[in-house]
């Protein structure tokens, strides 16, 4: 076992952990931090997909271990207390959301997007959610809800 001092969403966090654990078997099993999902353990589907660093990354990919001195950012920190994030409340308007295996890796992963590009193109959003499959919804309504959100948080920047 190993220890490991980490930040997630904005606390410090200490937990110990076996050094071939996955991270996202960390946030869910030793943390609680079940918005997190497991979809196919592979990278190859983004339901995982959480910040490191504001750098979005597929927990399943990344061990638990290497969190050490990093910034973790899960769907549960995207949420200011009770008050949905304009992401969180876009989704729900557009109902860009249905069995909600991919929403918290694509909420996770399109909050990166506009903390980097405030103001970004259909195709720019389609591109970077790529890594980000859903079954559900088809894209149409996650792209509407990402565009709404970036305008509406430029207008209130």
């Amino acid at each position: 076992m190993i220890q490991v001092s980490t930040t997630i969403n904005g606390d410090e966090v200490d937990f110990v952990c076996d050094p071939r654990e996955t991270l996202l078997d960390v946030l869910r099993d030793r943390l609680g931090l079940t918005g997190t999902k497991e979809g196919c353990g592979t990278g190859d589907c983004g339901a995982c997909t959480v910040e490191i660093d504001g750098r979005p990354v597929c927990s399943c990919l990344m061990l638990g271990a290497e969190a050490e001195g990093k910034s973790i950012g899960t769907v549960e920190g995207i949420a200011t207390g009770e008050e949905l994030h304009p992401l969180q409340r876009n989704f729900i308007k557009h109902a860009a959301l249905q069995c909600g295996i991919c929403t918290p890796g694509i909420l996770v992963a399109t909050k990166a997007l506009l903390a980097e590009n405030p103001d970004p193109s259909e195709e720019q959003v389609r591109y970077w959610l790529a890594g980000n499959l859903c079954r559900c919804t088809g894209y149409d309504k996650i792209i509407r809800a990402v565009m709404e959100t970036a305008a509406e948080m430029r207008e209130n920047a």
